[in-house]
């Protein structure tokens, strides 16, 4: 276990004008905090609050980044305050503290809700300092480097997360040596056996091409020392999780792999990278589709490399990735290389680009639940290349659509989007882009998001704007909705209206902790309240039970939008229960978070949800006969050659559309057919049915 006078000798090793004082009394101020603790293992705690602080050194971090490492744990584990902190150490320390302080003071109705919204708040928190990660993915190493000591099922769970959150993560901030580690210990604990198995045939591989691989070192160094170029060869073995995954991917086995072992040139310039890859191709044949150029084109997370495969001796293929000495430091330590030597709290311009994607993630979604998901999401490494007309670069996760292309660039864009061209020609907006692609966005001022658009789209921006467009367009119908249903509940009680704007009904508001008239119109519009409940709180000495709600069945006429009391456009749902059509009797159920759901009079759904009377409203078929409204028809007949295709052929005959078809054959050769129409009326649905039932072999069709 590293002392502090070890610690210090390391710092001063990167750093020689480190605050070393500034560690001391941190090391103090949480050796005697944790005084009276232990680990699970037994050792003192001041044993991990070290090796974090051990950790953070390692990335030659600045002073204050370690000090709050050695302080970490202090405010959540003591009885230490932060302003103890900030007396002692200052704002930046103690707020680097309480930012990676583990444990949420609010309450949860479950575990899963916990945990998102602590990372909510760590990546929050991130967002305005990125050395609270670093902290945090220091803390998390050392507890994965240790985690033997607890329970197995603990063990599991925390390896979990950190193979789905940390791992990722450290990879998205380019550390890459940290992404590495985090993986193999977490594969380690989730596949023991796995793991084991693996790394020994890793072992044995490097042992048996020991020789081969200086050999291949020994040509290139050749090579270069004739052309005047300075460069160091290093091999690099593939860490075991990267072999697993790749292994169940490609559904391979370990000795089809031919990347095991690589080799890394690191050189002083970057026509130097692209002279070496000359060399190397004029060695060894290259292999077609293996070349990357992350220089001319970098990764999200800053990686520039080149990338290649060859061919080389005795047939094996190699992987070679060359780059300068900054893009070396860059790919191992990512954002981390920032703050090394450093004593200074804010980000250039270059390294910000780190976290610009979180700051928008951050500020897009507001549900904690949602967020970590989107985490999920926005960490995946794998990625394409896609180009606006004029040449601009979208850098996009697989998977994207031109959807995700339009909103990438701008939130009206993707909002008026209604088609794209992708290398010149219109494509469907739900086709997934490659690399390369050049995107053409087609918009037009009457076009609205859909709903079916969540299906076709992987980025969170387009995710949450889509979403966004569509509360605030219900939030409108639900305020449509529920003024409305308040002003008909208050005349059918034979009241002002007036009354909306008096104090009374600010009384009523307060009652339901409503804030404002907009937001009751909104909950009364959504079903989560109902005018009933609302106005019976206006009348005097009167209870909800002695005021019930009086329901009035409208008359079948043939109509085929839906009015609730005059009122058009209203946010409804046909039910698929009953599948009404202009001329049933019909009434409307204020279904929560949906508006209102159409229903048939007699129901068997309606008369289950009938209990709720105060979410029933009067709704009637409005006037225009151009509409249609879908009808589902079950059919039972003889299975017989031709009898889908008469069928079709009446329907059709009819001038009526089928939107649905399902057909099934039973072992008694009978034949089961569902349909869904688009009816004009009940009495086309009449003609139709009585039409379809003279059909030669129909034995019976019913609604």
């Amino acid at each position: 276990m590293i002392t502090i006078d070890q610690l210090i000798e390391k710092i001063l090793a990167y750093n020689p004008k480190a605050n070393i004082d500034r560690i001391r009394r941190a090391y103090v101020f949480s050796r005697e905090a944790h005084c009276a603790q232990k680990r699970i293992e037994g050792s003192p705690y001041i044993h991990h609050p070290l090796a974090v602080a051990n950790i953070l050194a390692d990335m030659h971090l600045d002073s204050i980044t370690i000090a709050a490492g050695l302080l970490h744990d202090t405010i959540e584990d003591t009885d230490m305050s932060l302003n103890d902190i900030k007396d002692m150490f200052g704002n930046e320390v103690a707020f680097l503290v309480e930012a990676v302080t583990k444990l949420s003071k609010v309450e949860f109705k479950t575990k899963e809700e916990a945990q998102a919204e602590n990372f909510r708040k760590m990546f929050l928190a991130m967002s305005k300092d990125v050395r609270v990660i670093l902290i945090k993915f220091a803390d998390r190493l050392h507890n994965m480097r240790t985690i033997e000591y607890l329970p197995e099922e603990r063990q599991k769970n925390i390896a979990k997360e950190t193979l789905e959150i940390y791992a990722p993560l450290a990879n998205r901030l380019g550390i890459n040596w940290l992404k590495i580690e985090f993986e193999d210990l977490c594969f380690k604990v989730l596949m023991p056996e796995l793991f084991k198995e693996l790394k020994e045939k890793v072992a044995k591989y490097v042992e048996v091409h020991e020789r081969y691989f200086d050999d291949v070192k020994e040509s290139i160094s050749q090579r270069l020392k004739e052309s005047g170029i300075e460069a160091k060869i290093k091999s690099r073995v593939k860490n075991v999780y990267s072999i697993y995954n790749k292994i169940l991917k490609q559904k391979i086995t370990f000795e089809q792999i031919y990347d095991v072992i690589g080799f890394r040139i690191i050189t002083d310039t970057v026509p130097h990278c692209y002279e070496i890859l000359s060399i190397i191709h004029s060695l060894w044949p290259h292999i077609p589709g293996r070349f990357k150029d992350f220089i001319s084109l970098p990764k999200k997370n800053m990686y520039e490399s080149l990338h290649t495969t060859v061919i080389g001796p005795l047939g094996y293929q190699m992987e070679f990735q060359i780059r300068t000495q900054e893009m070396d430091l860059i790919a191992e330590e990512g954002i981390a290389a920032h703050w090394r030597y450093k004593e200074k709290d804010n980000l250039d311009s270059k390294n910000a680009r780190f976290i610009a994607w979180l700051r928008d993630l951050i500020k897009e979604v507001s549900d904690a639940k949602e967020f970590l998901e989107a985490v999920k999401v926005e960490v995946t490494p794998e990625t394409i290349y896609v180009f606006t007309p004029k040449g601009d670069i979208k850098e996009l996760p697989i998977g994207s659509t031109s959807i995700d292309f339009a909103y990438s660039i701008h939130t009206e864009v993707g909002n008026k989007c209604i088609g794209a061209k992708v290398n010149g020609r219109i494509v469907p907006l739900r086709q997934k882009l490659n690399s390369g692609d050049v995107v053409e966005i087609i918009t037009s001022a009457s076009q609205t998001p859909s709903k079916d658009w969540l299906k076709y789209v992987v980025t969170q921006r387009a995710k949450s704007k889509i979403k966004q467009w569509i509360r605030n367009e219900e939030r409108k119908q639900s305020i449509s909705l529920g003024t409305n249903l308040i002003e008909e509940e208050i005349k059918r009680h034979s009241l002002p209206l007036n009354i909306i704007k008096s104090k009374k009904m600010l009384d009523v508001m307060k009652s339901f902790g409503i804030q404002s008239l907009e937001d009751l119109y909104v909950l009364v519009g959504f079903g989560k309240l109902s005018a009933h409940q609302v106005v019976n709180r206006l009348i005097p000495d009167k209870s909800e039970e002695e005021v019930p709600q009086k329901i009035q069945k409208t008359p079948p006429q043939q109509r085929s939008v839906i009015k609730i009391k005059g009122i058009d456009n209203i946010l409804y749902h046909i039910g698929k229960c009953c599948f009404p059509v202009p001329g049933d009797n019909i009434i409307g159920f204020i279904t929560k978070g949906k508006g209102v759901t159409i229903h048939r009079v007699g129901c068997s759904n309606l008369e289950r949800l009938a209990v709720n009377v105060e979410r029933l409203v009067d709704v009637e078929w409005s006037d225009d006969g151009d509409l249609t409204s879908q009808a589902k028809l079950s059919i039972e007949a003889i299975d017989r050659p031709g009898i889908l295709a008469n069928l079709s052929a009446l329907i059709s005959s009819a001038n009526i559309n089928i939107s649905y078809l399902k057909a099934m054959s039973t072992s008694d050769k009978r034949a089961i057919i569902e349909l869904i129409l688009d009816i004009k009326n009940k009495k086309q649905l009449f003609e139709i049915q009585n039409k379809i039932s003279q059909v030669q072999g129909v034995l019976n069709i019913r609604r």
